[in-house]
């Protein structure tokens, strides 16, 4: 009886095992993707995928592209497509751009691609603006013509993408600073903000001339500009702020020589009251050695005294007729 459990019971274990192996098998391989490829005509071996396992690399994200890339007609390599993927890159936006590349006629290498993707560049991206060029719109700027009067433009700025810029090229903002730059460069040199308003065209023709798109990771092919509008008139503000910067220097001066003047009274009176101190002391020397009589010194005090008195009745009576004008 224990012979016949033995027996009989060794097929079961062995279909155990066989499920287990398979499910094993099943669970490290993924026939999917191999059967997947396979039928796309990717060229890729079970091992290869059970590596891309081993290495921690999901196989949709190589097999995926690599099926793409074999439909359009190019050839790329399972080791390229994994290195570029453990490098952190976007393997699935490389193919892509690779075939836009194809398509358009343009000459774009994987290794080119890979490169632009690794530089944080979105590479599909820039060869479909490559292929279709984008319009960017500037800011409006301020520029001021020679005769003052300030001038708000608005352009619009049409590039494409220069491939072999992208590492290392500048991006949109400086395209738009150099645009900025460029205009207000150029109504500045205007006489009249007028020539400027009646041929809005030279700006465009000066700007585009001076070769804005060096070092960019951009081509421009036109400048356009969509609106100007004129603003304030500049050169009379500055002549306006001009004139009162002249005024309150000249306050400040007239109040400079007041103070003068006001000091040099004040000395003058500091003399005047010193040389009448100094007369009784005259007087008196003068009493002493005889050089003046006691009869001459009350005569000039009578004429000092009617001196006072008239200057006293004077002064009353303009006081009264300055009452008697304001009543």
């Amino acid at each position: 009886m224990s012979t016949f459990l033995i027996t009989g019971g060794t097929p079961m274990i062995i279909a155990i095992i066989v499920i287990v192996l398979v499910l094993v098998f099943l669970a490290v391989v993924p026939v999917g993707m191999w059967i997947s490829a396979i039928a796309s005509g990717v060229k890729i071996s079970v091992f290869s995928l059970i590596g891309m396992k081993l290495r921690r690399i999901k196989p949709a994200r190589i097999v995926i592209p690599m099926i793409k890339a074999t439909k359009a007609g190019l050839t790329v390599k399972t080791n390229e497509l994994e290195a570029h993927y453990l490098a952190g890159g976007n393997v699935d936006n490389v193919v892509n751009a690779l075939i836009a590349a194809e398509r358009a006629g343009m000459d774009l290498s994987f290794n080119q691609a890979s490169a632009i993707d690794l530089a944080g560049r979105n590479v599909f991206e820039a060869v479909t603006m490559s292929v279709t060029p984008k319009v960017i719109e500037t800011p409006k700027i301020s520029a001021v013509a020679k005769d003052g009067i300030e001038l708000l433009v608005k352009a619009r700025v049409t590039v494409r993408t220069n491939i072999n810029q992208l590492i290392g090229g500048a991006g949109e903002a400086t395209v738009l600073a150099r645009v900025g730059e460029g205009i207000v460069t150029t109504v500045g040199s205007a006489n009249a903000h007028s020539d400027v308003l009646e041929n809005p065209d030279d700006i465009s023709k000066v700007v585009l001339s001076k070769g804005l798109d060096s070092g960019t990771a951009f081509e421009i092919i036109s400048i356009d500009i969509a609106d100007i509008d004129v603003g304030r008139n500049i050169g009379a503000d500055l002549q306006s702020l001009q004139a009162e910067a002249n005024t309150k220097i000249a306050q400040a001066k007239a109040e400079e020589r007041r103070a003068m003047a006001v000091a040099l009274e004040q000395e003058m009176k500091a003399e005047v009251v010193k040389a009448e101190a100094d007369v009784p002391r005259a007087m008196a020397e003068a009493l002493k050695s005889g050089n003046l009589g006691v009869f001459d010194y009350y005569k000039m005090q009578n004429v000092q005294a009617d001196t006072k008195m008239k200057n006293d009745i004077g002064t009353g009576v303009l006081e009264y007729v300055d009452k008697k004008t304001e009543k």
